[in-house]
């Protein structure tokens, strides 16, 4: 197993590598892993991730978040062990989904039902159609930088403040249903639902925009939308798949004391597991249980699924992780900010502790638009640095905290970013 310090090996990933250029489109699963470096991996545990060529890793993207009790929780696993020993997939009700719905509700606090998907792409797409079924309206409002998944009608990105296209083969008239508006700007939204609201069915809003740049809600913003929501009867819809569980156990809308209509989780929800879920009030959810609002799914609650939420929702409420990882992630902010200062690194650290954006370039980052003006070259090129030394992260920006890792884990991270930094001005 190498050092951080030692020279990273790297002949067994190179072999994977090349086998699986030939076997997936770009080598990979998912279009996101196109831009990562060529690592394969054949072990995580807790807050470490060895690879095929033995390097161990500190690792801070945590699969893109799920991993929030870190990798490989022995409860979580133990509890889906059992669980799927007796039958996985059923295409009828068990137990595990009524002791997983009931705990996930309890937590919540305020929505009376909940249905379980398999992605956070699919939750969304249900939640927009409970919207449009109770208001009997088409169109929705989201924003600039926030991210709800890979189809059509949400991939977007942001030309000049408007949602264009992501992707070659992407119907653009399916992005005509959706009113793009600048996040944190309650007085656009004011302006656009009193011109607009008789065809809008939803307003559709990471909470805390957690995808890109780890920028909180402005004072009053969350407040002020859930108004502007209710004077025109439409629904608030907050996508929680990334700060669900993770800000606090009832996710933003505990933190920050703001209810949604509907909301949307997965991610933090089961410590690794594949599963979603979207949540309401009960008037909002009926026409799904008469029949009238569809929503299918072989996978929806399976077994394995339901046991693994069961025993996180139980984790997290028998030993509450969040008070040590604000502590933990705010002294890895910190750290990094001084180191950075240190070697006359212009990086701006911000955030919240469990969720936080790196980037090279001035702050404050307020807005999407400030997000934009940082340098994402020069940041890979430290990220690439950082990875050589053992520090696990992605490029874009995010920096993943888990109830796993430990104030020595950042100590660690620290002498690595350290010499990682060193590197880089070299």
């Amino acid at each position: 197993m190498t050092s951080s310090t030692a020279p990273r090996r790297n002949d067994q990933s190179a072999d994977l590598r090349a086998r699986a250029s030939s076997a997936f489109p770009g080598g990979v699963n998912s279009n996101v892993r196109l831009l990562g470096p060529p690592v394969f991996f054949s072990e995580g545990k807790g807050s470490r991730l060895w690879d095929v060529d033995g390097n161990e890793y500190i690792d801070y993207l945590l699969g893109q978040g799920p991993n929030f009790l870190g990798h490989a929780p022995s409860d979580v696993l133990d509890a889906v062990g059992e669980a799927s020993r007796k039958g996985m997939v059923y295409g009828a009700q068990h137990v595990y989904e009524v002791e997983a719905g009931e705990r996930l509700l309890s937590v919540l606090g305020w929505a009376d039902q909940v249905r379980f998907g398999v992605s956070g792409t699919e939750a969304v797409q249900a939640a927009l159609r409970v919207a449009r079924a109770v208001t009997g309206r088409a169109k929705f409002v989201r924003f600039t930088g926030h991210y709800h998944g890979w189809l059509d009608n949400v991939l977007a990105k942001f030309d000049d403040g408007s949602a264009v296209p992501a992707s070659a083969g992407q119907v653009g008239s399916h992005l005509d249903d959706s009113l793009t508006l600048p996040w944190n700007d309650l007085n656009a939204l004011k302006r656009l639902l009193d011109q607009d609201s008789d065809e809008i069915a939803a307003v559709l809003m990471e909470p805390v925009m957690l995808n890109a740049g780890s920028i909180e809600p402005r004072p009053g913003y969350l407040e002020g939308v859930r108004a502007a929501c209710d004077r025109h009867d439409i629904i608030l819809i907050f996508d929680e798949v990334i700060s669900g569980f993770r800000i606090a156990l009832g996710g933003a809308a505990e933190r920050y004391g703001v209810t949604p209509d509907l909301a949307t989780y997965g991610k933090a929800m089961a410590g690794g597991w594949p599963v979603s879920a979207f949540a309401g009030r009960a008037g909002l959810m009926d026409g799904i249980g008469t029949g009238e609002i569809n929503h299918s799914g072989t996978f929806n609650a399976s077994v394995m699924a339901c046991a693994a939420v069961v025993a996180t929702i139980d984790h997290l409420t028998e030993a509450p992780p969040y008070e040590t990882l604000a502590r933990v992630g705010e002294k890895l902010m910190t750290g990094l900010a001084g180191l950075a200062n240190t070697h006359d690194i212009p990086l701006n650290i911000q955030g919240l502790p469990m969720s936080f954006h790196a980037g090279i370039g001035e702050g404050p980052i307020a807005t999407y638009e400030d997000l934009r003006r940082l340098d994402t070259d020069e940041y890979q090129m430290l990220v690439d640095r950082l990875i050589d030394h053992g520090v696990w992260v992605a490029g874009r920006g995010i920096w993943y905290v888990s109830a796993a890792h430990t104030e020595d884990d950042v100590e660690e991270t620290l002498s690595r970013a350290d010499q990682a930094m060193s590197a880089f001005v070299s």
